[in-house]
């Protein structure tokens, strides 16, 4: 076994551009099920499969609109929410934000992102953490991408990304049409085909879209009055 979790990332995951954003490499498993029996012994996070280890199609979308659209970040700070690999953080450190946090609950993942923002050439501060019962600390812009796979997420995410909006955030995810998403929350921006993992999806693309919360009445700060898109 690897001596630490970023030895363990660089050992079982190889370096690769990301299908749908291919200016960007990360360390990529070429299969799950080999990786998810690994990941159940030193390594293992408090969710069993090692999301980091795969490009998913909501983080894709959402790194390719960040890279299209470098205006909605540059200059700005972002908190990227269950950042798992980081692309969606090294798309906003790539497309000019001022300062880019990742935060995953993960430990492998948070290596993941500080081995995967190196071998891009940008800065991402990475922390270990639950931050969806606090606050967004200060971010102007908040990204979270494929976080609504489960009912009890979705209500969690949901819950704090209002309150980042009502703090003057703008909120922007990306979402491959998962169940627990709540479309009426949001506008959609883009749309992209995002090729993905069989093994994961069963299916080779998958439409994702990225979205913007709509600002609720009485929301204060100017969160999505600049939509672009």
């Amino acid at each position: 076994m690897p001596e630490s979790p970023a030895e363990f990332v660089r050992t079982y995951a190889q370096l690769a551009p990301v299908a749908a954003v291919p200016e960007i490499r990360l360390h990529q498993a070429a299969e799950p099920i080999g990786l998810w029996e690994l990941t159940e012994g030193e390594f293992r996070s408090e969710q069993p499969p090692p999301f980091w280890a795969f490009a998913w199609a909501g983080g894709q979308a959402l790194a390719r609109y960040l890279l299209d659209h470098p205006e909605t970040v540059a200059g700005r700070r972002v908190l990227d929410l269950a950042a798992g690999s980081g692309l969606v953080a090294i798309a906003a450190a790539r497309a000019g934000a001022a300062r880019v946090r990742a935060v995953d609950v993960d430990l492998v993942a948070t290596a993941a992102v500080e081995v995967n923002a190196a071998a891009n050439g940008v800065a991402v501060t990475a922390e270990v953490g639950d931050v969806l019962d606090g606050d967004a600390g200060g971010a102007e812009v908040v990204l979270a991408g494929d976080v609504f796979y489960s009912q009890a997420m979705a209500h969690r995410m949901l819950r704090f990304l209002i309150r980042a909006s009502r703090a003057g955030a703008r909120v922007l995810v990306g979402d491959p049409e998962r169940a627990y998403l709540p479309r009426d929350r949001f506008e959609p921006l883009a749309g992209y085909d995002i090729p993905v993992t069989v093994a994961l999806e069963s299916v080779p693309v998958k439409h994702s879209r990225v979205w913007e919360l709509k600002v609720t009445p009485g929301a204060g700060g100017t969160a999505g009055r600049d939509r672009t898109g």
